[in-house]
Formats: structure tokens, C-alpha cells, sequence
């Protein structure tokens, strides 16, 4: 089960309370205060996690709370620290308070370490009360309370590269056949229901480099009204450094081409013009089928914008999209190659 959006309840844990105590030792029945302090609270702590992928964990456990201080002892013994409550969210994950609807944090690298809510501090043990005229305190202090609330989490997947077309364009046979993603495929719109993340490898035998593609779920018209759960959607690109139209040229399903692409420009327009600042590319595919060709010169006519050809079905142009995408992602990220060792 993919679950990219869901409603966590935290809670932090509280300090130890701080303890009266007094030393009595042989010979010195009357020693003074030795009380030791309260450990602090755990905190609740998000950590990015490159091998996790969805919030699916948080939708069957949605409560979480970090393990409380110990108390203070006796003979200057201090408690010790709650062990904290560690979070692994996938790169991506925003996080909303419901109680503001404010944006409070945003896990983007892995091993990136955020404190959501602060356990309480420990109280005092009674030695902090001495004073000249009070040698005896019986006083200490009890531990604070832990930070607590309810956030929501959101994920909005980072990848290099956004995949967006209308249902049955072949998206997820585009993801099949060049990445190691193994999305359905199916002779009906809407196969795909939730975005996968498909990973595109390079084997060069000096630099190993990599790119990740968001295949998003079939988009319609409507799709910025949140017609077809396009906000849901749609937020899996936002991070992408490029775009990808991909067009079924042959307009099997009765549709033209030519429209398809105005459609898809004008919701992502909608949804967030910012979007179409993003590079594009627009790729053809069913260039196999008859009829294809013809649509394509009259796309061409009307948009004056590169198409790269393809046909997932046979594999031709595959290896040059390939080539194209690396050649456009690298130009426009500063992402690094990963040397081999």
C-alpha cells in the first residue's frame, strides 16, 4: 500500500522529577543534601530516510511518544535521559501543524535529523536549594512536561524527473522499460494509482551516475481542481528538475494529440505556475501505430517545441531519450555524479 499523506499524534517525554535526599554516612549522621537530579525527557526526532518511500507506517501507528527522564536519586545520583522517539520519514515528507496549519519542518537529505517536539528538562534534586542560612532544603523540583501536538504529514516525492501524460499514454511501460520500477500495465486507463519512483542507472565504467523518475498517475482535465485526486497528484513533481510530457501520438484512444498537451500545460498551470518554469521535454510515444506520424507533423505545426519519438512497445529511441534526459538533468541540477571506488 502506497500512503503518501496522513495525521500523526506526538508527544515528547517529560523530565524526571529532581529528589530530596541527604547523605548519612558513619560518624556523620548530619551530612547535607545529596539529592540527585531528574533526566531530561526524550525528544521526538524526524530523521530522513532514503530507504523509506511511503508514510505507511504512520497510517497504522499514528501515536508516538518518547520515553520519559528518570527520577533523581539519592547519593548525587542524576536520572537518566528517556530515550527519544526516532521518526524515519521518506525523502520529501513535509510536515503541517494542524493546530496553525503551518509548515514546520521539511525532511530533504537522508540522515537529516529534525526535533519536532522537545522532552521537558529534569528537575532539580534538592542539592541546587542549599544556601548559607538553609543547609537542610527539602525542596526539589519536579521534571518539566514534554512538548506534545498533532502534525500532518505530507510527501511530496523528490526525483530528477516528473512523468506526466494523460491515462494510457504509456507511462508506466516508459517506467518498465528504462528504469528497474515494475509499475502495472494494462490495456485501461488509470493502471497506475499511486506515483512510483523508478531509478534510470548509467554503468559508465569511470562515474556510475543515476537518475530517479516520478511516474505520476494519470492526469485529466481538471486535475487542478482536485478532479481525479489531482492535488495529490500533481505535488509529486513540485521538487522535479525536469519535466517530461509524454503524448500518445497515435490518439488511440480517440483523442487528439494536439489537446492532450494543451490540457496537461494549462493544469499544471493552474495547479502552481511555477511549474511550467521547470524544463520540459515532450516525448512522443506509439510512433509503431499507424497514424502516428501524421499527428505528429501536425503537432509540430501548431507547437513550436522539440518531441523526441518513441515506442515503448518496440524499444526504438529508448537509448536516445535516455541519453536526453542525463544530458538535459545534468544541465540543469547540481547534483554530482557518484564516483565508483
Amino acid at each position: 500500500m502506497f500512503v503518501d499523506e496522513c495525521v500523526i499524534k506526538v508527544q515528547a517525554g517529560d523530565g524526571g522529577r529532581g529528589c530530596v535526599s541527604f547523605r548519612r554516612e558513619k560518624y556523620e549522621p548530619w551530612g547535607g543534601p545529596n539529592g540527585g537530579d531528574g533526566g531530561k525527557g526524550g525528544d521526538v526526532v524526524l530523521k530522513g530516510d532514503d530507504d523509506t518511500n511511503n508514510l505507511v507506517d504512520y497510517k497504522y501507528k499514528p501515536h508516538w511518544k518518547a520515553e520519559r527522564g528518570e527520577h533523581g536519586l539519592g547519593k548525587d545520583c542524576h536520572g537518566r535521559e528517556g530515550k527519544p522517539a526516532v521518526l524515519r520519514l521518506p525523502l520529501g515528507t513535509v510536515v503541517i501543524d494542524e493546530a496553525t496549519d503551518k509548515v514546520v519542518a521539511e525532511v530533504l537529505f537522508d540522515g537529516q535529523e529534525i526535533v519536532l517536539c522537545k522532552g521537558g528538562n529534569g528537575g532539580w534534586g534538592n542539592t541546587h536549594f542549599k544556601t548559607s542560612t538553609n543547609r537542610a532544603p527539602k525542596r526539589a523540583n519536579a521534571g518539566q512536561e514534554g512538548e506534545l501536538g498533532t502534525f500532518r504529514l505530507i510527501l511530496k516525492s523528490i526525483a530528477d524527473i516528473g512523468l506526466v501524460g494523460f491515462p494510457n499514454a504509456g507511462k508506466s511501460s516508459l517506467t518498465n522499460a528504462i528504469t528497474k520500477a515494475r509499475p502495472k500495465t494494462a490495456a485501461y486507463p488509470f493502471t497506475t494509482l499511486h506515483p512510483q519512483i523508478g531509478v534510470i542507472e548509467y554503468p559508465d565504467p569511470m562515474a556510475y551516475d543515476r537518475l530517479l523518475m516520478a511516474d505520476v498517475p494519470g492526469l485529466i482535465e481538471g486535475a487542478s481542481e482536485n478532479r481525479g485526486l489531482g492535488h495529490r497528484f500533481l505535488r509529486h513533481i513540485e521538487r522535479c528538475s525536469l519535466l517530461m510530457f509524454l503524448i500518445d501520438m497515435a490518439g488511440v484512444d480517440g483523442r487528439d494529440p494536439r489537446d492532450d498537451y494543451a490540457v496537461l500545460v494549462k493544469e499544471l498551470k493552474l495547479y502552481d505556475p511555477a511549474l511550467l518554469k521547470k524544463p520540459k521535454l515532450v516525448v512522443a510515444n506509439k510512433m509503431d501505430l499507424d497514424g502516428a506520424r501524421s499527428h505528429l507533423l501536425k503537432f509540430k505545426r501548431k507547437y513550436k517545441v522539440p518531441v523526441l519519438g518513441i515506442s515503448c512497445a518496440t524499444g526504438d529511441g529508448l537509448d536516445k531519450l535516455k541519453a536526453e534526459l542525463h544530458k538535459r538533468v545534468r544541465g540543469t541540477s547540481n547534483r554530482k555524479k557518484v564516483a565508483v571506488a
